[in-house]
């Protein structure tokens, strides 16, 4: 879920490009019924993912890691992998984008209750440290992957359809301006 173009920015300015994005597009966004369906299957994916990692214990061991170990896998860098339509995602999902790292040495996403967004990288749906992975069972692994599959297809078909959609309409303003 990256593009080239914004591997090369900092976390501040792919905020500062979402936002824009979400000011330039949000209301077209929303008017397209594929979008919005996806929106809401992305919310309901994502809460099923979060239900079942605390049902399972992982949220507790990544909580753990960060504050009793002294840092957990959302090590700073790690919101590097996003992209400015994955924070637009979140933005169309109402999420609000922090401005600030709330924790040095830490994901710009982390905050004190886990992650701050609900559209997140697939990195970080679906990985699982060392510990976590000899916590679970092989059957608790299988259903926690079914489940996180289910929100990984679902952000990933949103982004790509964002991102299809912004790039159509910029290519027929492009189109319209040479004519």
């Amino acid at each position: 879920m990256t593009t080239h173009s914004s591997n090369y920015l900092t976390i501040q300015e792919k905020i500062e490009k979402a936002q824009a994005m979400f000011e330039a597009w949000s209301e077209e966004l929303a008017q397209e019924q594929s979008i919005g369906q996806l929106l809401e299957k992305l919310a309901r994916n994502a809460a099923r993912s979060q239900e079942a990692m605390v049902r399972l214990g992982v949220v507790a061991c990544c909580t753990a890691c960060e504050v009793e170990e002294g840092g957990s896998c959302c090590g700073a860098g790690i919101e590097n992998r996003y992209t400015p339509t994955l924070l637009l995602i979140n933005l169309l999902l109402g999420q609000s984008l922090p401005l600030t790292r709330p924790r040095e040495n830490s994901c710009h996403f982390l905050s004190e209750r886990g992650c701050s967004l609900t559209a997140r990288h697939v990195l970080c749906i679906n990985y699982l440290c060392h510990k976590i992975e000899k916590k679970l069972t092989m059957e608790e692994l299988m259903k926690l992957q079914a489940v996180t599959g289910e929100e990984m297809e679902t952000g990933f078909v949103l982004h790509e359809k964002i991102h299809q959609h912004i790039q159509r309409k910029r290519q027929l303003v492009q189109n319209e301006r040479k004519a």
